[in-house]
């Protein structure tokens, strides 16, 4: 199963990262191309501990619920799935600037390994371990980037 501890699977987000123009036309959703990478690297911010991810106390219960189907096979998430809103980006950020940033967060997350991932709960599927964060990372990456055609 694809994961981003498995260097592999981060070089290929990576490759398909630099695929990404400012004006990629979205398949689906609201979110332009620099708005989506901003959001996957808050995302990541999640994953390794900068960032808190915030407790959805009524949909973490549904999360919980769903999180062994979710993380059990390489099934990509389904279209228009619901965002947190702690991590909706406004405005228009600089695409390079947000690619780098998430670029350096996966290579952390990927090098770091098990002992580098938050210990904190998933604002929507609860306490995870590591390697459902890796998973779990990688399916939001990959939905984003299939959201671009990338």
């Amino acid at each position: 199963m694809h994961n981003l501890y498995q260097p592999a699977d981060a070089l290929e987000i990576a490759d398909r990262l630099a695929l990404l123009q400012p004006d990629t036309p979205r398949q689906w959703g609201k979110m332009t191309a620099p708005q989506a990478v901003a959001h996957c690297a808050a995302s990541m911010e999640w994953a390794v501990s900068d960032r808190t991810p915030p407790r959805m106390f009524l949909a973490s219960l549904l999360g919980r619920l769903i999180k062994n189907k979710v993380l059990a096979d390489d099934a990509p998430f389904r279209r228009n799935s619901p965002t947190a809103p702690g991590l909706l980006v406004p405005g228009q950020p600089d695409l390079d600037t947000e690619r780098t940033r998430l670029l350096a967060l996966i290579d952390r997350f990927t090098t770091s390994g098990p002992r580098g991932c938050t210990k904190n709960p998933h604002s929507f599927f609860g306490l995870l371990t590591p390697d459902e964060w890796a998973i779990l990372m990688y399916k939001h990456l990959d939905h984003h980037l299939r959201q671009f055609g990338v």
